[in-house]
């Protein structure tokens, strides 16, 4: 006895809709981000401030007292934006976001462990590159959990991180402007627009 051949289309019909929901969960699972756009505008603006007051201090551990302010400042305003935005976060966005922050926290660590090695060696113009690098680095690994602009914004800090390391002392306030400020300050703004918040 023949079997039907209708099993077999209704088989292929599953596996195609089965294909399409997978299709459809992704492209929207890639619209979205935690990274949250105006908490990076206003974290490139204190370091704008930041850029400037450390480049009238008149000795080394007065220049890194302004940058471990700001560094504390901008976690305060990171961590409230990204609370803020994450509020409204389903499960499974929670999910991607604590992977970000599991990917981002290891090079974050290793750059405040370099800091203090670099300062009691008194290696103070490797300081600003270093900090480039390794945030690039953080943005770059939590990126990967995110929308394609997080990991290039994360791009951009190494490559001005490497032009940092290389670059005269007197241009060190300006790069890390450029970085913290400027790329922030841009990527901030095209995340709040095009991903929300």
């Amino acid at each position: 006895m023949a079997l039907s051949p209708n099993p077999v289309v209704n088989l292929q019909d599953h596996a195609l809709e089965n294909l399409r929901f997978i299709r459809e969960t992704m492209e929207r699972s890639g619209q979205f981000t935690a990274v949250p756009g105006w908490g990076g505008v206003v974290m490139g603006i204190t370091a704008l401030v930041a850029a400037y007051l450390a480049s009238i201090q008149e000795t080394h551990r007065l220049w890194l007292n302004v940058w471990f302010c700001e560094v504390f400042v901008a976690a305060a305003v990171g961590f409230f934006a990204v609370w803020t935005k994450s509020r409204a976060l389903s499960e499974r966005h929670m999910a991607s976001f604590r992977k970000f922050l599991l990917s981002f926290s290891p090079a974050l660590l290793a750059g405040a462990v370099l800091t203090l090695v670099l300062y009691r060696g008194a290696h103070y113009a490797m300081l600003p590159g270093m900090w480039l690098l390794m945030y690039g680095a953080a943005v770059v690994s939590g990126g990967t959990f995110s929308v394609r602009v997080v990991p290039a914004m994360g791009v951009c800090f190494i490559a001005l991180g490497c032009g940092a390391l290389f670059a005269p002392p007197q241009w060190t306030d300006g790069l890390l402007a450029v970085g913290f400020g400027g790329l922030h300050v841009v990527f901030g703004l095209w995340i709040a627009r095009k991903y929300g918040g």
